[in-house]
């Protein structure tokens, strides 16, 4: 079966002593992704010297809302440290969805076409930007600009990934532009 590799977290801080880390979440299964005993492949920023490809959970425990974990590759605070930045993936079957019916993988959006309620082709999703209030999705319009539309049910009532769509309640200067006033 085909597989497709996706971000999950990012590391952050220490915690304590014995090499416990924060972890920025970047999915919305936060509890299935970070199980233990997970492998994650560990991507160090530009300049790093961290050196494990790989990383697997020990142990995760929440804490006032944050994700700490603890991975058998890192001990002691100095080792949580040198693991600061490092961008955390995984593996999932192309065709898997998500649990919640209303929520989708990045890779599942690119690609599908962007019409407006009256049925008129806007252009196509090329990305989505992960935002701390609300996702967005990153539209090319058909005459080549890019757009963000804010990723709410209000904004993008229906997505279809059968019938490879994207429905977007537009609104003169969200995806089409403002019309030009007379002077």
């Amino acid at each position: 079966m085909e597989s497709i590799e996706v971000l999950i977290g990012r590391i952050g801080k220490p915690h304590g002593i014995r090499g416990h880390v924060t972890i920025d979440v970047r999915t919305d299964e936060p509890d299935r992704r970070f199980a233990d005993g997970a492998r994650l492949r560990a991507v160090p920023p530009k300049g790093s010297a961290f050196g494990h490809p790989v990383l697997t959970v020990a142990a995760s425990r929440w804490h006032q809302g944050i994700l700490h974990l603890l991975f058998e590759e890192l001990s002691g605070r100095e080792a949580a440290e040198s693991a600061r930045g490092v961008l955390l993936y995984t593996d999932i079957p192309a065709d898997a969805s998500p649990d919640d019916p209303d929520e989708y993988y990045d890779h599942q959006l690119v690609g599908l076409a962007a019409y407006d309620v009256d049925g008129t082709r806007l252009g196509e999703v090329t990305g989505l930007l992960h935002g701390g209030a609300q996702d967005l999705l990153t539209i090319r319009t058909v005459d080549g600009r890019e757009a963000l539309v804010p990723f709410v049910k209000a904004l993008v009532p229906v997505v279809d990934l059968a019938e490879r769509k994207v429905v977007i309640e537009d609104r003169p200067g969200l995806v089409t532009p403002l019309p030009e006033e007379d002077e």
